[in-house]
């Protein structure tokens, strides 16, 4: 039986509107609801007067002519991106264009990795390139707000979190998000890592999380040990499908999933192949050549 994560679904908001989340934090949703985005890419300025801008979003003009219209009388100092997937960075080169303000990132993407365009999924933003790479501890600084670097890659390989230091909040972009699970779609995408960046914020004391996609977290610590939970349970389910003999991805899925839409089934397959690729790495599954979403699947003895 799967573990059961506490999901939050509720989200007041209204589109391209400045909302005030706490005295440092204000949040401008984009209108680019879907299935993996929840309503939309939550765009997050820090400070004030002198402002940072985290995960500018995608590059829709009605969502970009919001932040510059809500920024009109504030410098927009720094553009700092989680990381390069299509609705987080691609809203900088507009942005850039308005205050001139450099970009922030750990690199592009894949580089994690060292993957090159071919072997990514759709959905990259390959262009990219910060003008200041940010590694893991690394602190960016404004008039009233100053901000850590994690380094927690999983979803890519190279996803940054960032801490608040003045109001001990994480920015989790996709890393951990409240109203969903986080995609780990291989190659770039690593289920090993997630799940050793999700231990990893096991070890901190965030008051809470503000991820790009939906509400704050705001018990943080309780709700990663149940998406741990929630992960070794996945595990498990494969484990026992392997036991019945199902030993492709597409028969796990239907097993795993069985009232999943048909559109959101090749993203469950991906998320198969993540566990089976981390289980074959702790020699819990074998399998004869690279694992694929076409390979064939059995329980090491």
């Amino acid at each position: 039986m799967n573990s059961k994560v506490s999901f939050n679904f509720n989200l007041n908001f209204e589109y391209e509107v400045v909302a005030t989340i706490s005295p440092l934090i204000r949040r401008v949703i984009a209108r680019n609801p879907s299935a993996f985005t929840y309503h939309g890419t939550g765009t997050y300025i820090v400070g004030q007067g002198e402002v940072a801008v985290i995960d500018p979003g995608p590059r829709i003009q009605s969502h970009i002519a919001a932040l510059i219209r809500a920024l009109e009388n504030e410098k927009i100092s720094h553009l700092i991106v989680t990381h390069t997937h299509m609705d987080h960075s691609p809203a900088c080169v507009d942005l850039k264009k308005v205050s001139q303000a450099p970009t922030y990132g750990y690199g592009p993407h894949g580089i994690g990795k060292g993957l090159v365009k071919a072997e990514i999924e759709e959905g990259a933003d390959w262009s990219f390139i910060p003008d200041i790479l940010v590694a893991d501890g690394d602190v960016i600084s404004g008039r009233d707000w100053t901000l850590k670097a994690l380094h927690t890659p999983g979803h890519t390989s190279n996803h940054l979190c960032y801490h608040l230091q003045e109001e001990n909040a994480l920015f989790t972009g996709d890393h951990v998000m409240g109203w969903s699970t986080t995609i780990v779609a291989p190659p770039d995408g690593d289920m090993g890592q997630y799940l050793s960046s999700l231990r990893l914020l096991l070890q901190r004391n965030d008051r809470c999380y503000v991820p790009t996609h939906g509400p704050l977290i705001e018990n943080p610590q309780v709700y990663v040990k149940s998406l741990l939970e929630h992960r070794r349970s996945r595990q498990d389910q494969i484990i026992k499908c392997l036991g019945r003999g199902e030993s492709q991805i597409s028969q796990m899925v239907n097993s795993m999933y069985p009232y999943l839409e048909q559109e959101m089934r090749p993203a469950a397959a991906l998320q198969v192949l993540a566990a089976l690729i981390d289980l074959t790495e702790q020699r819990r599954v074998l399998v004869s050549g690279p694992p694929t979403l076409e390979s064939s699947y059995a329980i090491s003895e």
